[in-house]
């Protein structure tokens, strides 16, 4: 599933292997890898789609309700995961989401109304 991007760019076997299994290690699913998704979790599968999303190195990562059906504790660990992979990458991540627990970890909050900019807040340093 994570592999998946990478066959459709032509990246060499091996170095396939070496991209999923760091990404797998990183979002803490190390050792699942011959996992279906069924057999994942809500928050395994979210760090799944997770790792599928930065496979290819991107500069941007747009996630539509990266929380959403995720238990309070699945969701806050989700986002460390975030957090950490933001972090030690330098990705960006523009999140969809209605989940307030996204506030109050984000650098820049833009909130929209009815398809207009309603308040734009970023954090302080």
């Amino acid at each position: 599933n994570v592999e998946y991007p990478l066959l459709l760019t032509g990246i060499p076997r091996a170095e396939r292997s070496t991209r999923v299994s760091d990404l797998l290690d990183r979002v803490g699913l190390g050792g699942k890898h011959d996992r279906r998704p069924n057999g994942l979790s809500g928050g395994e599968r979210q760090r799944v789609a997770i790792a599928r999303a930065l496979v290819n190195r991107p500069n941007l990562v747009l996630a539509d309700e990266p929380t959403a059906n995720l238990d309070s504790v699945t969701g806050s660990a989700v986002l460390d995961v975030i957090d950490d992979l933001r972090d030690r990458t330098g990705v960006t991540f523009l999140f969809a989401s209605h989940d307030p627990r996204l506030l109050e970890r984000m650098d820049r909050v833009i909130t929209l109304k009815d398809g207009v900019v309603e308040q734009e807040v970023s954090a302080c340093a």
